[in-house]
């Protein structure tokens, strides 16, 4: 079982890598580095699919001879891709491997806290310096194995030489290792190289084939021996780690290795004493801050199979806050001081206060805080607990002095000894042109730190009249004429180019604001320009109740002037329209006439009946009957004013959104029909049928119509001919007649011209408006009625009933 689904994950492995099924060799060369993330993806879901858990990888690898070394990469890459997750827990439906055969034990399978939100332990662990090392997925300690193979490393039982004849006599052999420490040579037998350097392995191979090739002792055959894939060694990881357990690595691993796939030291877990323990006896001690601070690794050293390694607890941990360049928690050797933190942590940030440190500390029964002058940094003791605080230095200045407002170089400059108001003034390059030189003001703060102001005269200080010293943090403002008033504009309105607000400048006269306002507009009246002036500079008197100064000007049409008007502040000109300026407005008819087309209106009193003569009267096809007048709606000058409110009372009336929503659909339209009668207008020019024409109005005139529509419910709508003789009921039994659901009562025509007649009643029964060519009969449904619930009909034949009894007792009382 356990061959089968190893052989379909590596199966699927090497179609990634190769796009066929590969041979055991091809498998066993296969580089995780040329797979892509998404065949990495498609070999966990084929290994989630047989049930595969992530710590069965190293020993399913092993017995099929994968590389080690590429089953640390392959693993890398699924933690990479936080892909660990995918897998189960467990290996449900797969044999158990033997407990010497486990490489991690159950700690170091994923399980639901790893995708949970961020402990307070795994937070503080975050702080801890160093512990960024474990996290970081660019950074794995991965051993180097394509470099040259260490004089010191030794051959053991898994490792594969590679052993090359050549010359006279051309072979090469890959063999592994065998267990008892034995490399079978084809042709020769085995050779013991357990325990040998490489360079002793190639001297003893060296000697053994010499006797089977005679060119290598007469110099004509050559031997080269290499390492090829290398062996897996199991190392134990103990102690304060975050995954300890059995791991399975290549032979090539460190210290550092061990402990990066194994998560690193957990929260109590020494990152300064970590022991190497070898046949039972400590061999090394790492220290990871010699990495960290110094990039020395040389206690970071080669494991060998089953090694210890061991993470102790740590003793002395102290936390360094405020401003340093890397802010954490430290731990500490009994031999280190305060000041050997501080260069772990890379020293002081450049505003940091460094004369006195703050430190709190846990004694054996409460805190207490301790100050740490910057001559005991050196020599401070620290306790485990500590938290140290690196304060910054005062956001304040001991020589500045502020000038702002109407000088040429406003800012903050040093105050120089005895430095007076003149003088700062001098260093801001002299005050500008629109300074208010009567009053500038100091501000500055008492000997308590409480703010006070005092002013001068600007005039009397440059001229040495005035002698004012200056004192530390005093801000100088000198205000600016423009800034102690409001901003100073006009207005221009009415007929011109570009009406709206212009800038005030003095000497600013009614025709330049007009020149500035783009010149007048062609509808422009040169007569009665009115000007508008604020009321200001008078007395108060209760009888004066003007409000605002206005005057009127002509002006020529050049915008000449000898003496013009000059302007003042917040003036507002109106140019308006001469009354006599009128824009063409156009109309169109359309249709059965002799000239359609556009026609501009050439008087206000101009009717429809004048239309048609100028377009030449109608044609013999002509329908007058069908004529309509489409006029634009709500947008006239002539319509109300309060028209919008009318429309929104009406709308507030309608209960029915979809009501609502038609109605502001026709309001909103830009063109609505309007029914004519032009056979009227044409015999009676002038008469009440005869309407003005306004502007946009389109007459449309067609031929003469033959047919006439149904719509509703009748049970055959369609459009038939019209004949003068049958009347409204007989169209609709020839649409086939009413339907049940029709309200026969308020059925309606539309004319062709836009004109509605509906149904009317005359004593019990129904006048049927006439029919007309073009016309649409339109016969609406009944609303439906609610259906009786069963308690409603049991009540109204209860209530029968006993009305049925009282009658029946009443009559027998009669006889």
């Amino acid at each position: 079982m356990k061959k089968i689904l190893l052989v379909q994950i590596f199966l699927l492995i090497g179609m990634c890598s190769f796009a066929q099924v590969p041979s055991l060799q091809k498998a066993q060369q296969m580089k995780v580095d040329d797979l892509s993330d998404e065949q990495v993806r498609q070999i966990v879901a084929e290994m989630k699919r047989n049930k595969l858990s992530f710590d069965q990888i190293d020993s399913y690898a092993q017995q099929k001879g994968i590389p080690a070394d590429q089953v640390l990469k392959l693993k890398d890459r699924i933690r990479t891709l936080n892909l660990e997750k995918e897998f189960t827990g467990g290996t449900p439906g797969a044999t158990k491997l033997d407990d010497a055969e486990r490489t991690v034990d159950n700690e170091n399978t994923i399980s639901a806290r790893d995708i949970q939100p961020m402990s307070a332990a795994d937070k503080r662990r975050m702080k801890i310096f160093g512990a960024e090392l474990f996290s970081n997925k660019n950074l794995t300690f991965e051993p180097n194995l394509r470099m040259a193979t260490p004089p010191n490393y030794r051959l053991a039982a898994g490792d594969e030489l590679v052993i090359d004849v050549y010359g006279y006599s051309e072979v090469q052999h890959k063999l592994k290792v065998s267990p008892e420490g034995y490399v079978r040579i084809p042709y020769l037998g085995p050779v013991y190289v357990n325990g040998l350097t490489m360079d002793e392995a190639t001297t003893r191979i060296t000697k053994q084939l010499a006797t089977i090739y005679g060119g290598i002792k007469s110099g004509n055959t050559f031997v080269q021996i290499s390492l090829g894939t290398i062996r897996s060694i199991k190392v134990l990881l103990i102690g304060e780690i975050d995954r300890p357990g059995s791991y399975t690595l290549p032979s090539l691993a460190t210290v550092a290795n061990a402990l990066y796939v194994s998560g690193g030291p957990n929260e109590n877990g020494s990152f300064r004493d970590i022991q190497v323990i070898r046949n039972g006896n400590p061999l090394a001690r790492f220290d990871l801050y010699d990495f960290l601070t110094n990039g020395d690794l040389t206690n970071n050293i080669v494991l060998q199979d089953q090694d210890i390694v061991k993470v102790n607890p740590y003793k002395t941990r102290v936390e360094l806050v405020g401003e340093v360049k890397r802010p954490a928690i430290f731990e500490v050797k009994d031999s280190e001081s305060l000041q050997d933190i501080l260069s772990f942590a890379g020293g002081y940030t450049d505003k940091s206060f460094r004369e006195m440190i703050r430190a709190t500390r846990i004694n054996n029964k409460e805190r207490e805080v301790v100050n740490i002058p910057a001559s005991q940094v050196a020599s401070f003791k620290l306790q485990s607990g500590d938290r140290i605080f690196i304060d910054s230095v005062l956001n304040r200045y001991t020589n500045r002095v502020t000038i702002a407002g109407a000088v040429f170089h406003p800012g903050e400059y040093a105050l120089e000894g005895n430095m007076t108001v003149a003088d700062l003034i001098k260093k801001a390059d002299g005050v500008k042109e629109e300074a208010s030189l009567p009053r500038a003001m100091i501000f500055r703060l008492n000997d308590d730190f409480t703010p006070a102001g005092t002013s001068f005269n600007v005039q009397d200080v440059l001229s040495g009249k005035q002698n004012i010293t200056l004192q530390r943090e005093d801000s100088v403002v000198i205000y600016s004429k423009l800034g102690l008033r409001e901003h100073y504009q006009v207005k221009i309105s009415g007929q011109v180019n570009a009406p709206g607000y212009f800038n005030y400048a003095d000497s600013l006269y009614l025709e330049d604001l007009i020149l500035m306002a783009g010149g007048l507009k062609d509808a422009a009246s040169l007569q009665r320009v009115e000007v508008s002036r604020r009321v200001r500079g008078k007395m108060y008197n209760a009888q004066d109740s003007t409000t605002s100064i206005v005057a009127q000007f002509d002006l020529s049409s050049d915008l000449s002037t000898m003496a013009g008007y000059a302007l003042q502040p917040f003036d507002e000109v109106v140019v308006r329209k001469s009354p006599t300026y009128l824009e063409q407005a156009s109309v169109s008819i359309d249709g059965e006439v002799v000239y359609p087309g556009a026609y501009t209106i050439n008087s206000k009193r101009e009717k429809i009946s004048d239309l048609m003569k100028r377009a030449g009267g109608l044609r013999p096809e002509a329908y007058p009957e069908g004529a309509v007048l489409l006029r634009k709606t709500f947008v006239n000058a002539s319509d109300s004013a309060l028209l919008d409110s009318k429309l929104q009372v009406f709308y507030n009336k309608l209960e029915d959104s979809t009501d609502i929503s038609k109605m502001q659909s026709v309001v909103s339209r830009k063109e609505q029909l309007l029914g004519i009668n032009l056979q009227k207008i044409l015999d009676q020019p002038g008469s009440k049928f005869d309407l003005f024409l306004e502007e946009g109005d389109i007459i449309k005139i067609p031929k003469k119509l033959q047919t006439v529509q149904l719509f509703g419910e009748i049970y055959f709508p369609k459009k038939v001919r019209f004949d003068k003789h049958t009347g409204f009921r007989d169209y609709i039994r020839g649409a086939g007649g009413f339907t049940n659901s029709a309200l026969k009562r308020r059925s309606y025509i539309v004319y062709a011209n836009g004109e509605v007649k509906s149904t009317s009643k005359v004593l019990f029964f129904n006048r049927y408006p006439k029919v007309r060519p073009g016309a649409e009969i339109y016969v609406p449904a009944k609303k439906e009625g609610r259906a009786l619930t069963g308690q409603e009909a049991v009540g109204i034949t209860t209530g029968f009933a006993s009305l049925a009894l009282i009658i029946i007792t009443i009559l027998d009382r009669i006889k």
